[in-house]
C-alpha cells in the first residue's frame, strides 16, 4: 500500500530493496501512531479544567529514567533490525556481484552519460570499442557488470525501475552490476545536482530480449567485420 507510488520494479534485487523501504515505513508509522496517541491522551487527561488545581508531583528518578530508557531501547532494537535486514540486501547488491560476460563502462560528464562497450577483443580503449551517448543497451534477464566513472564533477547513476543508485566520483572507477528481468526502456537520469544543465542529463536503459540483443550486438560491429574482409 505504501509503496504504490514507486515505479515498477524489473530487477532481481528490487523486491529486497522494496522490502527494506516497507519495513522502515511500517516502523515509522507505528512510532507516529504511538507518539501521537500518547500526546492526545496526555492533552485530554491533564488539560486545564475549572476547579481543579494543579498538583505537585515529586520526581522519581527511576520512573523518569524509564521514560527515556524504554523508548531508547525500543529504537535501538528496531534500528538493529533494519540494519540486520539491510546488511544482507547491501551485500547482495554491492558485494556479491555475479559473473557476467557483458561488461560496460559508463562515464558521466556534464551533461550526458557516455556508454562504452568493448569490442570483440574484450578490452576497453581499443579501436573496436563502441561508444553511445545516453543509451545503455543490455540483455534482459542476464546480469551486467558496470564500471562507473566521472569526467568532471560528481554525478549519480540512477535507475528507478531497477532500484539502483550509485554516486559517480571523479578520479574513481566504481564497480556495479544490474539486471533487468523484463525487456523494455527505462529512464536513466542523473540524481545529483551537477551543474546548470543537470535537468537535461537524461539517458535511457534499453533491455533487449535475447534475440533482439544478439541482433543489436551484430549490428554494432557489422562495419568492422565488413572492413576486415
Amino acid at each position: 500500500m505504501f509503496l504504490s507510488w514507486l515505479p515498477e520494479n524489473v530487477s532481481s534485487f528490487g523486491r529486497d530493496i522494496d522490502g527494506i523501504i516497507a519495513l522502515v515505513y511500517y516502523i515509522t508509522l507505528a512510532w507516529f501512531v504511538v507518539t501521537m496517541g500518547t500526546l492526545v491522551v496526555f492533552v485530554v487527561r491533564y488539560r486545564r479544567r475549572p476547579g481543579r488545581p494543579a498538583g505537585y508531583i515529586k520526581g522519581d528518578r527511576w520512573r523518569e529514567a524509564a521514560w527515556v530508557l524504554v523508548p531508547l531501547a525500543l529504537v535501538l532494537v528496531l534500528d538493529f533490525w533494519i540494519d540486520f535486514k539491510g546488511a544482507r540486501v547491501w551485500a547482495k547488491v554491492k558485494i556479491e556481484a555475479p559473473q557476467s560476460d557483458v561488461v560496460i563502462r559508463v562515464t558521466g560528464k556534464q551533461f550526458n552519460w557516455v556508454i562504452t562497450y568493448p569490442g570483440p577483443d574484450g578490452r576497453f580503449d581499443t579501436a573496436d570499442d563502441r561508444t553511445l551517448l545516453d543509451e545503455l543497451h543490455i540483455p534482459a534477464g542476464r546480469p551486467v557488470r558496470l564500471t562507473l566513472e566521472s569526467k568532471d564533477v560528481i554525478h549519480s547513476f540512477f535507475l528507478p525501475n531497477l532500484r539502483l543508485k550509485q554516486d559517480v566520483l571523479p578520479g574513481r572507477s566504481i564497480p556495479a552490476w544490474l539486471d533487468a528481468m523484463t525487456p523494455g526502456q527505462y529512464e536513466l537520469p542523473c540524481a545529483y545536482l551537477c551543474g546548470l544543465g543537470h535537468s537535461g542529463m537524461k539517458g535511457a536503459l534499453v533491455a533487449h530480449a535475447p534475440a533482439d540483443w544478439d541482433r543489436w550486438v551484430a549490428e554494432q560491429w557489422a562495419a568492422d567485420r565488413t572492413a576486415r574482409r
